[in-house]
């Protein structure tokens, strides 16, 4: 029989339903607080929309309009071949406080990792779900670290190749993929670097981002290009030629999650190729010229 919560309510607390004296005990977890939890947040169309503009405004969206810029200025001053870009540098001179600084750089960047990690758990109703949706679980590593071995193979070859075309063309700047002082914590730190790039690009703009537009309903098609189309833009400072590679990139990998719904095995192809084009740098960098 249904029961109007009204005719159930205490006199001394309005509003509050009296509890049924025959009904079961509310399960309890560990800590003392029910188990079950609320049910996963169902977002309209509008907070998606807002969600999606929001993230990417304070990740990879604001890169991609610097980037755009920076390549904008690179063109007015002269040939882009005769320019550099250098990466992973250098942010104080005395070394203790330079690595302070490199580990927070990497800790800060990797909040809207955490971010949007949070944001898919509204939605799928646990961390772990979450997690699972976006294939960053751990319950296949062999498995995902096997096609990113190959991932990487397949994209690091041809993206060097770009490159090099790319500076025989004039459409490239000279890239410095290191440029950090010599210490101790160099190499670790330069992992690092390679460890948040592939975190950031691959979470936000391939697993988070596909998840989003697809509930808005956008189709596969239009979903992989924008995803590709962003993953370029925020690489043009490095010039056309880096800008069309990364491009090319995010269609492999955007088809990949769309076909696996496994975003581990990217950020495994991601941060080999950065460690190898930051650290085999900063180690060769002397037997290196461009």
């Amino acid at each position: 029989m249904a029961v109007n919560a009204s005719d159930t309510t205490r006199p001394d607390q309005p509003g509050r339903p009296e509890p049924d004296p025959g009904a079961d005990p509310a399960p309890a977890s560990a800590a003392g607080s029910p188990a079950a939890g609320a049910a996963p947040f169902r977002p309209g169309r509008g907070w998606l929309r807002a969600e999606v503009v929001i993230v990417l405004a304070l990740s990879l969206g604001q890169s991609a309009v610097y980037s755009l810029l920076s390549l904008a200025q690179a063109l007015a001053t002269g040939p882009l071949s005769e320019q550099t870009a250098a990466l992973n540098r250098s942010l104080r001179p005395d070394p203790w406080l330079d690595l302070l600084y490199q580990l927070l750089s990497i800790t800060f960047a990797l909040v809207p990792v955490v971010l949007v990690v949070a944001l898919l758990t509204l939605t799928a109703g646990t961390v772990g779900r979450a997690l699972r949706d976006l294939g960053m679980d751990l319950g296949r590593p062999l498995k995902d670290v096997g096609w990113g071995l190959a991932l990487t193979m397949g994209i690091g070859l041809p993206g060097l190749a770009v490159y090099y075309l790319g500076r025989v063309l004039g459409a490239t700047v000279e890239v410095v993929p290191a440029t950090l002082d010599q210490h101790w914590w160099t190499v670790p730190v330069l992992i690092g670097h390679a460890l948040k790039n592939a975190l950031v690009e691959e979470v936000i703009v391939v697993g988070y981002l596909y998840q989003r537009l697809e509930r808005l309903g956008w189709s596969p098609r239009r979903i992989l290009l924008v995803s590709a189309l962003l993953r370029g833009a925020y690489h043009t400072y490095q010039g056309v030629g880096p800008g069309l590679a990364n491009l090319g990139m995010g269609l492999v990998f955007g088809e990949w999650y769309r076909r696996t719904r496994r975003t581990l095995p990217l950020v495994v192809a991601h941060t080999l190729i950065d460690v190898f084009a930051f650290v085999g740098y900063a180690l060769l960098q002397n037997l290196i010229t461009t």
